[in-house]
């Protein structure tokens, strides 16, 4: 008896793309480009099938990103986001049948765009202090509302942790091991909310082997390019996620 998974050729044509790109994210180098990953899914499946559908996908990403990236993560730093993120994933988990995903993604997707404007047209001093605490308290609980809804965590993380000016590996390994422990306390939820059927997961194993290539990619890269390069791709992510989930949410 063969497995229950989706056949359509159309969908791993578009499937194959959309999970490399959330392998090459993972390693920070594109930081905010795993963020078009449901959108991209979203074109042959709905929201929440997509979002179920990577799941352990997502689950062997950060297994491999944490290992890449075991010694270069700010543990302090961790401390503080973990917290706001749970709550943020716990207020996105009960909120889930409540919400249309396309809305939350064009509201992702505004504030998204509203951060690099402000990044670009009026940039900090060097001087600049960093964001408060609050700010990061505020933007790291919507990470993770939105890492429940679409799996759109990273550019509302990314808000808060460009302006802090870390090294490109420690920058990746924090963000590694936040969505590790989010992706992870995902699972319950998404269970209870009754996503995770035969066909989604079987169609996930399909994909799965796919998964270490994007990772490994992306780590190459991040280990090599210069900071002014990196963040100048975190930039162009987030400008493409940006536009495209204004676009699903508002416009398609």
């Amino acid at each position: 008896m063969s497995l229950p998974i989706i056949t359509d050729p159309w969908f791993y044509a578009v499937a194959v793309p959309a999970v490399l790109l959330l392998g090459i994210s993972k390693s920070g180098f594109g930081a905010g480009f795993g963020a078009l990953a449901v959108p991209i899914l979203a074109l042959v499946v709905t929201v929440p099938q997509g979002a179920a559908i990577l799941m352990p996908v997502l689950l062997l990403m950060d297994l491999l990103g944490i290992a890449a990236f075991r010694r270069d993560f700010d543990r302090a730093l961790l401390k503080f986001l973990l917290p706001w993120g749970l709550l943020g994933l716990a207020i996105g988990a009960l909120s889930f049948k409540l919400l249309h995903a396309d809305t939350v993604a064009g509201l992702v997707g505004i504030c998204t765009l509203l951060f690099l404007a402000q990044r670009l047209l009026f940039p900090p001093e060097p001087d600049a202090p960093p964001p408060s605490r609050r700010t990061g308290a505020v933007l790291t609980a919507l990470s993770g509302f939105t890492s429940f809804i679409s799996h759109s965590g990273g550019p509302p993380i990314s808000a808060y942790l460009i302006p802090l000016k870390l090294k490109p590996v420690v920058f990746t390994g924090t963000m590694a091991y936040l969505f590790f422990v989010l992706n992870l306390s995902k699972w319950i939820p998404y269970a209870w909310l009754g996503l995770l059927d035969l066909r989604n997961m079987a169609t996930s194993l399909v994909l799965l082997p796919i998964a270490p290539l994007g990772v490994w990619l992306g780590v190459r890269v991040a280990r090599r390019i210069s900071p002014l390069w990196f963040y100048r791709m975190v930039y162009l992510g987030m400008l493409l996620t940006g536009v495209k989930l204004v676009w699903d949410g508002f416009f398609a």
